[in-house]
């Protein structure tokens, strides 16, 4: 299996070293994805085509502004590329400043798709072009111990409409999604982290009703697997480790979870028991993705390193496997984000710390 450079789309301004700087939105009914990545207090919002339709990521709306927006095109038959700014503001929390994001990440519901932006000052939420903001969360009264900075970090949508947002006083917000409107609720917070969490992921495939949906990880290492419902219930937990675990999903039953050490492990789900563990970058572990339909897992680090594998299970025994199926080295460069483009895995993106560019990858 090998990938090959399929060109770059142009930012307008370059990605921060924070985990899990990208999140990529396909759209194949439209002929679209959408890519997003944070600077400060704006999120890169970009968008791209293959069908000659204009890629534009909407206009701007209330509770959202924008700087400069541009637009590409390299010629007949080639993609059109669109780039914008969405400039995260919480006037509505009496500040009036610009908030530092943390993080942004699509939704993806039953009925509907959100854009979500964590922030040290909150929660927001936009109509997934970032055109309008549907609902924003202050972080008041979630406080973190004395001396240690307040945000929130982690996003996860699951259920039938959940979406999931981790703080850094080791709780996790609860939201639950109409299928339409800005009615949206914190139905719940779970209490079991007691470090601030980094990460979380939900299960992208369909499993039996009653199987765990959504993992959560935090500064210790510590994971929790839970099952969601009109009452979240936890299902396993891993203890805390010797490093973080900066980035963390769920495929199938299989808990992928990738650390500051290098190391990716993989956990069962059901019992948190750790099945395989793996060396597979030498410096932290910045971004993990799994693509659902064929179990490929994609990870990139600080030490510039983007890794395809190949998660499975034996036919016979149901043990998990693990399979190196293809690495590229992106010189000099601190690697923040990565995300496949499409279900299949065969497509995937990353983003680097100071790059001005999101680079794409295609399976030859």
């Amino acid at each position: 299996m090998r990938y090959r450079r399929a060109g770059s789309l142009a930012l307008e301004a370059s990605p921060l070293a924070l985990c899990n700087n990208l999140s990529v939105l396909p759209l194949p009914s439209k002929g679209l994805t959408y890519l997003a990545c944070v600077h400060g207090a704006t999120v890169n919002l970009v968008s791209t085509s293959t069908t000659g339709s204009t890629g534009s990521t909407g206009s701007t709306g209330s509770g959202s502004s924008t700087g400069s927006s541009s637009a590409s095109c390299e010629g007949e038959g080639r993609p059109f590329s669109s780039r914008r700014q969405l400039q995260a503001k919480e006037s509505s929390l009496g500040t009036g400043g610009a908030s530092i994001v943390t993080q942004v990440a699509w939704c993806v519901l039953p009925s509907r798709v959100l854009l979500v932006l964590t922030s040290r000052k909150g929660v927001q939420m936009y109509e997934p072009d970032g055109s309008v903001m549907v609902y924003w969360q202050a972080l008041v009264g979630q406080e973190s111990s004395a001396g240690k900075a307040t945000f929130a970090r982690g996003i996860a949508a699951t259920g039938r409409g959940f979406i999931c947002v981790g703080i850094s006083s080791g709780i996790i917000l609860v939201f639950d999604v109409p299928s339409k409107g800005s009615n949206i609720t914190l139905s719940e917070m779970l209490g079991k982290h007691r470090a601030a969490i980094t990460d979380m992921g939900a299960e992208p495939w369909a499993q039996p009703e009653g199987s765990p949906d959504l993992v959560t990880a935090d500064d210790v290492g510590a994971l929790c697997v839970w099952r969601s419902g009109e009452r979240f219930e936890l299902i396993s937990q891993v203890p805390a480790s010797e490093c973080p675990c900066s980035s963390v999903k769920l495929w199938k039953g299989i808990v992928a979870a990738g650390y500051g050490n290098g190391q990716i492990r993989l956990y069962e789900a059901a019992s948190g028991v750790l099945r395989a563990e793996v060396s597979a970058h030498a410096r932290w572990i910045y971004a993990l993705d799994v693509a659902p339909e064929s179990g490929k897992l994609l990870s990139a680090a600080e030490d510039s390193f983007v890794q395809v594998w190949k998660l499975s299970r034996h036919p016979d025994t149901e043990a998990v496997q693990i399979e190196h199926c293809y690495g590229e080295c992106v010189m000099d460069t601190l690697l923040c984000g990565a995300r496949f483009c499409n279900p299949e895995g065969t497509a995937f993106a990353v983003t680097g710390f100071e790059l001005s560019e999101i680079i794409r990858y295609v399976q030859e």
